[in-house]
């Protein structure tokens, strides 16, 4: 299975739950940000624009719990920035653990092997490993000569330790789809759990604003990568999210599914967004303004949005919602090749990957500048 049979368990009795507490908005994860700082300037990213007085903050334990108590999610995701660079990251997965929360913390991987000593391997625990591609499509994605092979090291060393590994993946404009097919065995042969593929957001403050995918374009190239699958690809997704990325369903966006907190408070509407800031989860459910988000409401800024932040619990609520929708999981569970001759025919239409006709330029990070400051002073 993509995942452990007590966490799918879990998070299956918990949407039934809500359910029946007759719940219209519930979260399902919640994205716990410690801290904004990060050893990559990926040119994609509009995470990390801040100045350094912000980079330097982070979230206590004690506030990380707090906000993950507050929101009551079986999942936690604690994406960044880069959240080994948090002096405390392993108590603070130690105490989400503690609380038998299903954890994915997301890492690009540079640090994950002089630091896999902080952790302890569980069924609760998984290291989501940043990997865009093969080699030359995940460098110059990250603007890291090298990095493939530093991730994909660290994850062969996580593996071999015992730690449940799963990978994540953002696709950008000019991706290609036999390279992204290709990648895939290469992450089923050194041992990941499951994979996790999704259109890149379209960041305002991203450095590049060129190769963000429109709609059409995506399901294009979906349709392409995840039709005739292989048995031995794993992912760490809804049947249902995977099919609306494929074209072949229709869901509206669920913003309050997977709520950001981090040291500005809870995000509002969503991980992608940010249209202001609560003190507490129920400021954020009670004062946000949800008609004003989700393609249907008009909002320029949603328009092109298929990202698994928005749309997984979409299709976890749809699964749940009804008959009909249990039964069309379990068809896409069982049936999942989805064989598709159109789809090999794109497969078959050249392309040109942007790593094959753009340099890969190495953005300078915060934290690299502020050591090369350093560095001069001292000399």
């Amino acid at each position: 299975m993509a995942v452990p049979i007590s966490q799918a368990w879990t998070v299956a009795t918990y949407v039934l739950r809500q359910k029946r507490k007759g719940r219209k908005r519930f979260p399902l994860v919640t994205m716990l940000e410690p801290l904004f700082r990060c050893n990559l300037a990926c040119a994609g990213c509009g995470k990390i624009q801040y100045p350094a007085h912000i980079l330097k903050q982070e979230l206590t334990p004690e506030e990380c719990f707090r906000a993950v108590e507050e929101a009551g999610t079986p999942m936690v995701a604690i994406p960044g920035g880069e959240p080994l660079l948090h002096p405390q990251i392993d108590k603070i997965v130690e105490g989400l653990v503690a609380r038998k929360k299903y954890v994915y913390m997301c890492t690009n991987a540079l640090l994950l092997k002089e630091k896999l000593h902080l952790f302890k391997p569980s069924k609760y625990f998984s290291f989501s490993v940043h990997v865009d591609g093969q080699r030359d499509h995940h460098d110059f994605s990250v603007c890291r000569e090298g990095g493939y092979d530093i991730a994909v090291d660290a994850v062969k060393a996580a593996v071999a330790a015992g730690f449940r590994v799963t990978t994540n993946t953002t696709l950008f404009d000019g991706a290609d789809p036999n390279s992204v097919r290709a990648f895939f065995d290469e992450m089923m042969a050194i041992g990941v759990e499951s994979m996790m593929v999704a259109p890149g957001y379209t960041y305002e403050k991203a450095p590049d604003q060129k190769h963000f995918l429109g709609r059409a374009r995506s399901r294009r190239l979906f349709r392409a990568i995840l039709s005739n699958r292989k048995k031995t690809w794993r992912f760490n997704a809804s049947p249902m999210y995977m099919e609306f990325l494929m074209g072949k369903r229709e869901f509206s966006c669920t913003p309050w599914g997977m709520p950001a907190y981090s040291v500005f408070g809870w995000q509002k509407p969503c991980y992608l967004l940010q249209d202001g800031y609560a003190d507490t989860f129920q400021e954020l459910m009670e004062t946000t303004d949800w008609a004003n988000y989700g393609k249907e409401s008009g909002n320029p800024k949603c328009a092109n949005c298929m990202v698994h932040s928005g749309y997984e619990a979409s299709g976890v609520y749809y699964t749940f919602g009804s008959m009909r929708g249990l039964l069309d999981t379990a068809i896409a569970t069982i049936f999942d090749q989805y064989e598709d001759r159109g789809a090999l025919d794109l497969l078959n239409q050249p392309t040109k990957p942007v790593h094959s006709f753009n340099p890969l330029v190495q953005i300078t990070t915060h934290i690299e500048t502020q050591a090369a400051v350093e560095e001069g002073t001292t000399a």
